[in-house]
C-alpha cells in the first residue's frame, strides 16, 4: 500500500477535476454550449465517472476501503447527479439514479434500526455500567457492544452521552484514586480561559449578529453551548478517571479527546533518554500530556512489540507504537509498569 500513501495528494487532485469537469460541463454556459445535440453516450460518461471512479479517489485520498462506504459514496452520488445533470438529459437513466437514492434510504434506516436498538438495550447497558469496578469512560463502549453492532454512528452518540455525563452529572462523585496527569499543569486554567472566551464572544457578539443575521448568530449560539459544555465535560473527565492499572491492563486517558486500555505485557521497553523524549514527537506516537503554558516533554515513553488501540475524539479508533506519558507521579507510574511487565521497577527509580 505504499504507492497509495505516496500518492496521496494525487487522489484528492483527480477527484477534483473529475467532479469539476463534470460541473463545469453541465453548469457553466461553455460546457452546455459544447454538449452534442445527441448527449446520451456523454451522460454515460459522466455517470461512469460520479458514480464508480469518484468513490474509488475519495476512498483512495481517505485510505479508508470498505464495501459501506462504497455503497454510501455511489449513493450520495447518485443523489449529486440528479443536482448536477439536468433532468432532460438524465431522463434516460432515471433508473440509475433511484436506485442509489434507494441504497441510500435504506443506509439511513439501518443507522435509525442501530439507534433505537441502542435506547432499548440502554436501561441494561446502564446498570452493567454501574455494577463494573472500572470506570464509565472505559466501560460504556464496551456494554454498548455487547447489544448493539459496533458503527461509526454508534461511537458518535456514545462519545455524546459521555459528554452530557461527565458535564451534568458527575459533580456529586466522589474523585478516584490514581495517578493524575494534570495537576503539575495548567490544563484546567487553559480550559477554563477558554470557557471564559466562549461566553464573552457569545454574550458581544450574538447581539450584534441577530440584529443582521439572525440564522448565523443562532448557529453560533449553538456551537458556543455545545462547546461551553463538552469543556466542562473534558474537565471532569480528567478529574475523575486517575491512571489506573487493573489485572494487568493500563488504563489511561486524557479528558475525553483520548483513552486507552493497554495490556502491559505489550510494552517492549519504557524510555527515558532525554534527548529522545525531547525531540518532536512522531506520527505514531499518542501523547498523554495536559497541556500548559510553556513547553513540555513527557517522563518517559512506552514503546510497544504491537501496535496499540487507541480510542480519540468521537470514538474515532487508531493505533500506535508509542505512548509518550507525563504524569504528577513519573517514579511510581513507571515503578507499576516495570511490574506489570514483570521487570525489575528498582531499574527504574
Amino acid at each position: 500500500m505504499i504507492w497509495i500513501e505516496k500518492g496521496k495528494p494525487i487522489w484528492l487532485v483527480l477527484l477534483i477535476l473529475v467532479v469539476g469537469s463534470n460541473f463545469a460541463l453541465y453548469q457553466t454556459a461553455i460546457g452546455t454550449s459544447i454538449l452534442p445535440d445527441e448527449s446520451k453516450f456523454v451522460v454515460l460518461g459522466s455517470l461512469f465517472d460520479l458514480i464508480l471512479i469518484a468513490p474509488i479517489l475519495w476512498m483512495l485520498f481517505r485510505k479508508q476501503f470498505s464495501w459501506k462506504m462504497a455503497i454510501a459514496l455511489i449513493a450520495f452520488s447518485c443523489i449529486g447527479i440528479r443536482l448536477l445533470i439536468p433532468s432532460d438529459l438524465l431522463a434516460p437513466f432515471s433508473t440509475i439514479t433511484l436506485a442509489g437514492i434507494a441504497m441510500e434510504v435504506l443506509l439511513v434506516l439501518f443507522e435509525l434500526l442501530l439507534i433505537v436498538t441502542l435506547l432499548r438495550y440502554l436501561p441494561k447497558i446502564i446498570q452493567e455500567v454501574k455494577h463494573d469496578e472500572l470506570p464509565l469512560l472505559y466501560t460504556f463502549n464496551t456494554a454498548v457492544e455487547k447489544y448493539v453492532k459496533k458503527n461509526f454512528l454508534i461511537q458518535m452518540i456514545c462519545s455524546e452521552l459521555l459528554v452530557v455525563y461527565y458535564a451534568l452529572l458527575s459533580w456529586k462523585k466522589p474523585i478516584p484514586n490514581g495517578i493524575t496527569l494534570y495537576k503539575n499543569s495548567s490544563n484546567i486554567a487553559f480550559q477554563v480561559m477558554l470557557i471564559n472566551a466562549i461566553i464573552v464572544e457569545t454574550l458581544g457578539i450574538h447581539y450584534f449578529l441577530h440584529a443582521k443575521w439572525p440564522i448565523v448568530s443562532f448557529v453560533l449560539l449553538i456551537l458556543n453551548v455545545y462547546s461551553v459544555i463538552f469543556l466542562l465535560a473534558d474537565i471532569q473527565a480528567v478529574r475523575m478517571n486517575p491512571v489506573q492499572i487493573q489485572q494487568g491492563q493500563l488504563y489511561i486517558s486524557l479528558g475525553l479527546m483520548k483513552r486507552m486500555k493497554m495490556d502491559l505485557h505489550n510494552i517492549e521497553s519504557i524510555i527515558e533518554d532525554r534527548a529522545v523524549l525531547e525531540q518532536k514527537c512522531t506520527k505514531d506516537t499518542l501523547e498523554f500530556i495536559a497541556r500548559d503554558f510553556e513547553k513540555v516533554y513527557p517522563d518517559f515513553i512506552l514503546k510497544m512489540k504491537q501496535p496499540q488501540k487507541a480510542t480519540l475524539f468521537l470514538g474515532k479508533e487508531k493505533h500506535y507504537n508509542y505512548i509518550a506519558i507525563k504524569s504528577d507521579d513519573p517514579v511510581r507510574l513507571k515503578q507499576m509498569i516495570a511490574l506489570g511487565m514483570g521487570s525489575n521497577p528498582a531499574e527504574y527509580k
